[in-house]
């Protein structure tokens, strides 16, 4: 992936905002005739007369009318699991109008109440959930559930055909967010699975696991970079889908003078580099918008610190002040457009 500067990151922030405002001023615009179709109930054309408008913010968004959970119906703008799109969807959410007894907005699907009686149709097939089995498996030490999905007809779809069932199948299950956060390794098999469960037990299985998982815990990692020795501290659980609109990453590098034999930071270098990253949490903690420090490694010599902000946060500018600062060597701060959160990878949870 293409990492975007500074500027190129805020041309696109305001390539996306116009488009967002582009759609909402078109849907005000045609309000009556929206109304008017999902009174009649031609959901098929509505959502064809919303695909241009949609298209207009990414080609690659998928509209649906769907059920409300207050209001009536709902109308979801969603990027399909696409990290890179999910904060463009969740923005459109954000400057959705407020929701009323006929329309509200949400930027992923949402858990279906009544999901044991929603049919999918594929071709000439009726996929019933309440028929699915799954076969579960909760690897040890992960926060995740890993699902080998099971139908009757599945035997006689395409791989590609049942995989995309069960994706629909889980996101009525659990909401499109929550199978970003707890479902692992997914499978779509044409033979039932030893221990398979029905499908409608998945959502009790998902909030066992999310009990035993605490908030703001770090894991610390040690490896090698580059045939050196790496120490690396993670936030767990470490989750794009839980901080969706911060698809800007702030990328502090510190060189440290006091090493120890493994060229790790020891005396009082390690403690200048705790004392910059709690004024660092600090910090962040009281900006307007959402900004984490997410895993910081240290190896040869030097500390890279990665952040994920919302841009609107203004926390790039509170990197580059406390950088400033810095008294062992020249800091660098790097600030770039990574929605997939790609820059740490190997650390998501």
């Amino acid at each position: 992936m293409r990492l975007f500067g500074r500027k190129d990151a805020d041309e696109r922030a305001g390539q996306g905002e116009a488009a967002i405002a582009g759609f909402w001023t078109w849907w005000q615009e045609n309000g009556p005739r929206l109304d008017a179709l999902v009174a009649s109930g031609e959901t098929g054309e509505l959502e064809e007369l919303l695909a241009a408008p949609v298209a207009a913010m990414d080609p690659a968004l998928v509209c649906e009318v769907a059920p409300g959970k207050e209001a009536a119906h709902a109308l979801v703008v969603t990027a399909e699991g696409d990290a890179e799109l999910r904060p463009l969807a969740h923005r459109w959410a954000k400057a959705a109008p407020p929701a009323d007894l006929l329309w509200e907005f949400h930027p992923s699907r949402q858990a279906d109440p009544r999901a044991a009686e929603r049919t999918i149709e594929v071709g000439e097939y009726a996929v019933g959930i309440d028929r699915m089995t799954l076969g579960l498996r909760v690897p040890r030490n992960q926060a995740r559930v890993d699902v080998a999905a099971y139908h009757p007809v599945f035997g006689e779809l395409e791989p590609d055909d049942r995989m995309q069932t069960t994706l629909r199948a889980l996101d009525a299950l659990l909401g499109e967010d929550e199978v970003a956060r707890w479902i692992g390794e997914i499978t779509a098999v044409a033979f039932e699975p030893i221990d398979a469960v029905a499908a409608v037990h998945l959502p009790a299985v998902v909030a066992d696991v999310a009990s035993g998982v605490g908030e703001d815990e770090w894991v610390l990692l040690e490896g090698q970079a580059g045939g050196k020795p790496l120490v690396a501290t993670a936030r767990y659980p470490l989750r794009p889908v839980d901080h969706p609109l911060c698809d800007q990453h702030i990328a502090i590098t510190l060189p440290y003078d006091e090493r120890d034999e493994r060229d790790l930071p020891a005396s009082g270098s390690l403690e200048a580099l705790r004392d910059l990253e709690e004024r660092l949490t600090a910090r962040l903690g009281e900006l307007p918008a959402d900004a984490l420090l997410a895993v910081h490694l240290s190896a040869d010599g030097h500390r890279v610190v990665h952040v994920y902000a919302d841009p609107d946060a203004g926390a790039a500018a509170v990197a580059e002040e406390l950088a400033s600062g810095w008294r062992e060597g020249k800091a660098l701060v790097d600030v770039s457009r990574d929605p997939a959160w790609t820059a740490v990878a190997p650390f998501l949870t």
